[in-house]
Parts: structure tokens; C-alpha cells; sequence
């Protein structure tokens, strides 16, 4: 690790290679606290480099507990966190309106980063149960169209980390990695993330894996289509910048996307949006992120059509009615 620190302290760069194997190793604990924490600094300093990012993804996958889904073809969708938006649970709504929809979602989460409550925070509050047991997690994708895949039961190489990061208080490149290492290998992505140069990277790094897939940063900041500027609607095939006007939509205000302070009020307005109650502004956010999503599905359908089918769910009862079943376990 010194001889690693060294190199990357005069401006050198990881190969792929290079950057899984020092990944390896740290999941071994052969580091102390104090090498850790520099090696995690190095990514503060300076952009991380897509041989670095996809050699640290790849060490992730490889250490994983895996989850074969025998063929069933699903979406993943969610965001990097760490925008310090604090907005409401908008990837967790956007998964049942998707699953409702009749689109199976395997969704990879974790506890909030810059938000009160992230997705495993809400969905533990409002009685989901989490687990790692592969026929369960078939059973319940099968029965629900959804299941929530909370991302420390399947990465256990994470808990070498976890006590720096806790301690360093800050995002590190681990928050960049989440929604790119989902243990079940959806075949389709609909990710956000908190940064431009970011979505770049993500855009690279998932053209190799030849699925579907699309990677969105709101100008503004926002890791998710938030509806209040313009975003960047990256896939494997387009480059586009987007406005709310495009998908048919005004411009909201930003004041309209918060999350509550507490993980009882971010349930609350959860359940309020899912039963389709929410304000115009929500559910319009639902609309967007889950309509973009399906496309996912079929990217040659266009966007009005898609957002149709995702209005339907919700308004519907379909996405409330899948949330109910995700709930019986």
C-alpha cells in the first residue's frame, strides 16, 4: 500500500488491474486505518479515472454474494446518493411504479447518504424485511415484481471500510461504486448520479456490459430527474440534455422535492405519493423517472408513451398494490 500511496501522491494513475487487487486487499484488512484513510483521500483530491472506478467495480462483483436470477430480465434503479438534496425516497417510488407497471425491478440500496432517509431507511420503517437468501429473493421478485436488495447483506468486504468511512465523515468513491455493483447483474440500469464528469464514467464503463441502460444527472445537482433544470440523459446509444418541457412538463420549484426530517415524516410522504395522492409536483417526478425507466425496457418507444404507462401505475393503484405485496415477505 505505501508503494501504491507513493505513486498516486506524484499525480500517477491505477490500472484496472492495479485498482482491483489494492481493492482485494483492503477487503482482506491487510491495511490500517491510517493507510486506508489516505488511500481514500487520493479520490478527494483529484477525479477518479474510469480504469480506477471499473478495476474497483470489478473487485466489488467478484466479492460479492451472488445472485443468480436463472434468466428473469430486470431493471435496477437508483442513485448514487450524496447530493445533498434531501429529497423524497424518488428511486424507491420510481421502482414500484416501474414494478407495478409490470416491469420487474431487483433494486440495490443502502441507508441515506445526504438525505434523511434512503431507501433502506423507509423501507425498513415501513416493515420490509431484508435478506440475502437467494430462493427468497426469487419468491418474492416472482410474487411482487419487486425486491429490494439491501446492499451490506451482499457485500461483506465492505465492512474492512467501514470504520474509516464513518470516521472521515465524507463521501469517497464508494458512494460512486453502489448502483454499479447490484449483486444480481440486472440486464437494465436506470441510475442517477451527483455529478458530471461522474456520468461519463458510469456511460463508459456500462457500454461494455451491452444492455440497456441509462445514467441521469439533473444540472442542478439532483442524481435523479428532479424537474427543476435541465438533465443529462446519457445511454448506450445517446448523449442528450433533456428539459421538463420535453417530457411534457413545467419546471418545478425545488422547495417541492423535500423528504421530511425524519424517517417517520419520509415514510409518510412515501406512502402519500405511492397511493397517488401526492402533490402535482411529486407525482410528476414519479412520472418522469419511472416513465424513462420503462424505456429501458424498449428504447425505441418514446417518451410521452412511456411516461403514459408509468401514470397509469401509479394513478392506478397498480405501484401501491405492489408495495403491499413487497410488504407481506
Amino acid at each position: 500500500m505505501k508503494k501504491v500511496l507513493e505513486d498516486l501522491f506524484e499525480q500517477k494513475r491505477l490500472s484496472r488491474n492495479e485498482a482491483k487487487t489494492i481493492l482485494l486487499e483492503i477487503s482482506e484488512s491487510k491495511f490500517n486505518d491510517a493507510l486506508l484513510a489516505s488511500f481514500l483521500t487520493v479520490f478527494k483530491m483529484r477525479p477518479i479515472t474510469k480504469d480506477e472506478l471499473h478495476g474497483f467495480r470489478d473487485a466489488l462483483l467478484q466479492l460479492c454474494i451472488p445472485i443468480d436470477l436463472e434468466g428473469r430480465d430486470t431493471i435496477d434503479i437508483v442513485g448514487t446518493g450524496g447530493d445533498s438534496k434531501n429529497t423524497f425516497n424518488i428511486s424507491t417510488l420510481t421502482s414500484f411504479v416501474v414494478a407495478g407497471a409490470g416491469y420487474p425491478v431487483t433494486k440495490h440500496g443502502n441507508y441515506g447518504v445526504s438525505s434523511v432517509s434512503g431507501s433502506s431507511n423507509v423501507l425498513e420503517h415501513l416493515g420490509y424485511q431484508f435478506t440475502n437468501d437467494i430462493d427468497e429473493i426469487k419468491r418474492r421478485l416472482d410474487y411482487a415484481d419487486m425486491v429490494f436488495l439491501h446492499a451490506p447483506l451482499f457485500h461483506p468486504a465492505m465492512k474492512a471500510v467501514g470504520p474509516v468511512r464513518r470516521a472521515l465523515g465524507m463521501k469517497t468513491f464508494f458512494n460512486m461504486l453502489g448502483p454499479l455493483v447490484n449483486p444480481s447483474r440486472p440486464k437494465r440500469h436506470f441510475l442517477g448520479v451527483f455529478d458530471m464528469n461522474l456520468s461519463r464514467l458510469y456511460q463508459y464503463i456500462l457500454q461494455e456490459d451491452l444492455n440497456p441502460f441509462a445514467v441521469i444527472f439533473n444540472l442542478d445537482g439532483y442524481d435523479e430527474i428532479s424537474l427543476t433544470d435541465r438533465f443529462s440523459f446519457r445511454t448506450e446509444k445517446d448523449d442528450l440534455f433533456v428539459t421538463p418541457q420535453d417530457l411534457g412538463f413545467v419546471q418545478i420549484d425545488p422547495q417541492g422535492l423535500h423528504g421530511g426530517d425524519t424517517v417517520e415524516e419520509a415514510a409518510k410522504i412515501f406512502l402519500t405519493i405511492l397511493k397517488g395522492e401526492g402533490t402535482e409536483a411529486q407525482r410528476n417526478v414519479i412520472y418522469a423517472n419511472a416513465g424513462l425507466a420503462i424505456q429501458r425496457f424498449d428504447p425505441d418507444r418514446s417518451f410521452v408513451d412511456c411516461i403514459a404507462e408509468a401514470k397509469e401505475s401509479l394513478d392506478g393503484g397498480k405501484a401501491y398494490d405492489c408495495l403491499k405485496r413487497a410488504l407481506e415477505n
